[in-house]
């Protein structure tokens, strides 16, 4: 990012340490080796504070901390190995989906349905890539993987939407006001 301004860094810089206090925060669910995990939602609101290019760049670093060791992602863990293991698609997934939903809400910062599914098509994809290795990680059918990494993450999905589309407007108004927008 050519010409970043300082402003720029510390947001970026705060959005991922959110992403790093809420993302360990998470519930195993003795269904599925994935854990119900708040980094979603951590993504969501970093994309509506800071926008599509700041808030994938947040996710990144947020990424890059944990997998240089430091216990950041889902269950206070870290590493590489985290990345090869279970739930390693549902990370790189985040990132793209920090895309799609950055494209929706940055280009029609006003049509909150195309928010909603920005948000929804991002998690989709997501849960894509999540099963998809999930599937090869743990030696199942696709549709087995689907029914322990995905079907019952739907509704606290969904809820997690719809609460950064009410506060994810809010905080970045108040940034706004504060004079740290971009």
């Amino acid at each position: 990012m050519k010409n970043m301004k300082t402003k720029d860094m510390v947001l970026i810089a705060m959005m991922a340490a959110v992403t790093c206090i809420l993302g360990p925060l998470s519930i195993s669910i003795p269904i599925s080796p994935v854990p119900i995990s708040l980094t979603n939602l951590a993504v969501y609101f970093s994309i509506y504070v800071i926008g599509l290019k700041r808030g994938t760049i947040s996710y990144f670093i947020y990424m890059l901390i944990g997998l240089v060791g430091l216990p950041v992602f889902s269950a206070f863990t870290g590493g590489v190995g985290k990345l090869f293991g279970p739930t390693g698609g549902y990370i790189i997934g985040f990132l793209f989906m920090a895309i799609i939903c950055g494209i929706f809400i940055d280009f029609w910062p006003e049509k909150k349905a195309l928010h909603f599914l920005g948000m929804v098509l991002g998690t989709i994809v997501c849960y894509i890539f999540g099963t998809a290795w999930l599937s090869v990680q743990a030696h199942l059918t696709f549709e087995a993987a689907l029914a322990a990494g995905v079907i019952p993450f739907i509704p606290g999905d969904l809820a997690k939407i719809i609460i950064a589309m009410i506060i994810g407007p809010t905080v970045k108004n108040r940034v706004k006001a504060a004079g740290l927008d971009y």
